[in-house]
Order: structure tokens, then sequence, then C-alpha cells
């Protein structure tokens, strides 16, 4: 007896027109389109689950940077200071810091100063 795979073929085609869901135009509603576009999305979200460490670590610089300048240190010299004084926090805790806790950032430097 042969085997008719038109149930198989549209819950495939319902599962891919689903994840496609959000996309424009043709992708919605187009099978061959919208697997199309899931596979680069997918291939999208594996490359940028890694970019958005890279992209945090960024910003985390960024804005010890910009708090340690205002109070006369550049990014580099407040990190090589901190390493000098075993002051050990991570640029994410020390972003946080600078960010939401300035008095106790300018502390941090004020450390990171003395000789």
């Amino acid at each position: 007896m042969r085997v008719k795979r038109g149930v198989a073929a549209m819950a495939k085609h319902k599962k891919t027109l689903k994840a496609a869901k959000g996309m424009q135009h043709a992708r919605t509603r187009s099978y061959r389109l919208g697997k199309q576009g899931v596979i680069k999305a997918l291939r999208y979200a594996y490359r940028d689950r890694r970019n958005r460490k890279r992209d945090l670590r960024a910003l985390w610089i960024t804005r010890i940077n910009n708090a340690s300048r205002e109070l006369g240190l550049s990014y580099s010299q407040l990190i090589a200071g901190m390493k000098a004084k075993n002051i050990s926090l991570d640029r994410k805790v020390l972003a946080d810091i600078a960010v939401n806790n300035p008095e106790a950032f300018k502390a941090i430097v004020n450390a990171v100063k003395e000789k």
C-alpha cells in the first residue's frame, strides 16, 4: 500500500510558516520563501548570541571610560591602576557602579590615583 505524505508535509509547512510569523511580504504566506527566511533568521540568531557578549563588553568599556575621564583618568590608566592596587572588579560590575553609584566609582578612581 502506498504512503500518502500530505499530512506530514502540511504539518512541516505549518511549523515553518509559524516560525516565519512577523516577517514581511511573501515570507509569511509562501512556504518556500518562509523557509529561506527562517533558515537565515536562525543563522543570525546563532551568530548574534556570540556577538552579544562582545557588544556588551564594548558598552561596559565605553561607560567606564566616560565615567573615569570625567574624574581625570583614562580607561587604560584606571584598569592598570586597579590591577596594581589588587582591586578586582570585572568590567560589568564596574560599569554598573559607574552608572548607578557615582560616589562609589569616584572612591575607586581616587584609590587608584593615590600613590
